[in-house]
């Protein structure tokens, strides 16, 4: 068979037999590159069925809570949507050292506890370098757990129709290739391909797969587009290689909720779960300081009281600056636009720079009222209310907005001790609150709050 020259693009996937220097299906500059290409004569795969016995009717498709497989850790658990989907396919990405093949090894140990098997393609460690990994992180192994170095696509299909595990691992995507496809592993079409041919697998046969992806400098998965179409769930894991925590974050998830996070701490015998996450990520939080303030944020069904800092300073350039870690710039602008012209704060010509202690990155509209008054907390040098926690969606006009589950937020901040709950007024009518010890304080404009939360602090001195 003769051996072609396409150009691919490394984002979608798309193919072309000259270059372009704008891919006409993704509108992707300069992201096509040169692959040999043989094309596979008709018949020469084999099609295998989804579906064994045709087509069904919905209603008689009978699905247990017994075909989730409990990873036994609470924390992926909960990011999967209540454990693995027997034939799933997951793909989880993040920045090398970030903890990606560790949380694959201690998977792999916690369901061959349970007596499952599970078949480990490290294609870029040996046997005996995984094996070195594993006892670091005090991991022996067992009867079920088998290991194999290994990128060749077939034989690694033949592996796990041998072994018929229940979760195969494939470490990573980026250097398995297909011998039937001439192009050089990692490229887009072998990307592509290794990853269709390693879903039809799961789905025809049960397996649960996972699949380790590199990415690439901007944070995305490196591959075409379409790898994140094809798998079931895509989990990406945040988080700076040299901090304390790692988040897992769920940006896919055709079995659960893609709200949900689970929160990591990597230490010497490897990630360890946080089952408190609202209580470490305040444990440091100073005292008496300006410039630094509490709010509560959702994460799925999970409520985190999270730290929101603050510094506001002098421009030294002649155009102010604006940074923000963990929260939107766009949003961070417009609240600033709303201080300045509805509130009169001169920000003008300051520096402000937030930041959301922890390493969380915040979506939800309900830090906003958080944010303004932690800038103008900096800008005054004033401390804010003592052991109160801010909720609230800050408009345009400076109208303080409702938000969603606020008993859930307050049941939160009691638990850790918190006295005061600034929120907007029109979530405290509908709002069914058991006894409690908290003060809960409606606001209807953000002048009334940054009035209870600044003076109010000035006046418990």
């Amino acid at each position: 068979m003769k051996t072609k020259t396409v150009f691919s693009c490394s984002s979608c996937g798309y193919q072309s037999p000259r270059w372009l220097g704008k891919c006409p299906d993704c509108n992707s500059w300069n992201s096509f590159t040169e692959e040999d290409y043989t094309p596979v004569p008709a018949g020469a795969k084999e099609r295998v069925s989804l579906y064994k016995d045709g087509p069904v009717l919905l209603k008689d498709v009978v699905f247990k809570d017994e075909d989730r497989l409990k990873t036994e850790m609470p924390e992926l658990d909960r990011v999967l949507g209540g454990g693995i989907v027997r034939g799933s396919v997951i793909l989880i990405g993040g920045d090398p050292g970030v903890g990606k093949s560790t949380i694959s090894l201690q998977l792999s140990n916690h369901l061959t506890a349970q007596g499952k098997i599970v078949l480990y393609v490290s294609g870029e460690e040996s046997v005996a370098q995984t094996k070195l990994r594993a006892k670091r992180l005090g991991e022996q192994g067992s009867d079920n757990l088998y290991i194999v170095n290994q990128t060749d696509l077939s034989l690694i299909t033949e592996y796990i129709k041998k072994i018929k595990p229940q979760v195969v691992i494939i470490d990573s995507i980026q250097v398995i290739f297909d011998p039937q496809i001439s192009s050089a592993s990692g490229s887009v079409s072998q990307v592509r391909e290794c990853a269709a041919s390693l879903t039809q697998l799961a789905k025809t046969t049960g397996t649960s797969i996972f699949i380790i992806g590199h990415v690439t400098k901007e944070g995305t998965l490196a591959g075409p587009r379409v790898l994140e179409h094809i798998v079931d769930t895509v989990l990406y894991f945040e988080g700076d290689r040299f901090a304390l925590y790692r988040i897992l974050r769920a940006v896919k998830n055709r079995f659960g909720s893609t709200n949900e996070i689970g929160v990591f701490e990597m230490s010497e015998a490897g990630l360890a779960e946080v089952k408190n996450p609202s209580e470490i990520f305040l444990s440091e939080r100073p005292a008496d300081v300006s410039g630094t303030i509490v709010t509560s944020i959702l994460e799925g069904t999970r409520p985190l009281l999270v730290e929101i800092q603050s510094l506001v300073s002098r421009s030294s350039f002649g155009y102010a600056r604006r940074r923000a870690q963990g929260f939107d710039f766009n949003r961070l602008s417009l609240l600033v636009a709303v201080l300045e012209k509805r509130l009169g704060l001169a920000l003008e010509a300051e520096d402000v720079f937030v930041n959301v202690a922890g390493g969380i990155k915040i979506e939800d509209p309900a830090a906003d009222l958080a944010v303004c008054a932690v800038i103008a907390s900096s800008f005054r040098d004033q401390q804010v209310l003592s052991r109160s926690v801010v909720l609230g969606e800050v408009g345009l006009s400076g109208e303080i907005r409702s938000i969603s589950q606020v008993l859930t937020r307050i049941n939160e901040a009691e638990k850790l001790g918190f006295k005061h709950c600034i929120l907007p007024k029109n979530s405290i009518a509908n709002l069914r609150l058991k006894k409690t010890e908290m003060e809960i304080i409606g606001v209807s404009t953000l002048k009334e709050a940054l009035d209870i939360i600044l003076k109010s602090a000035v006046k418990s001195k």
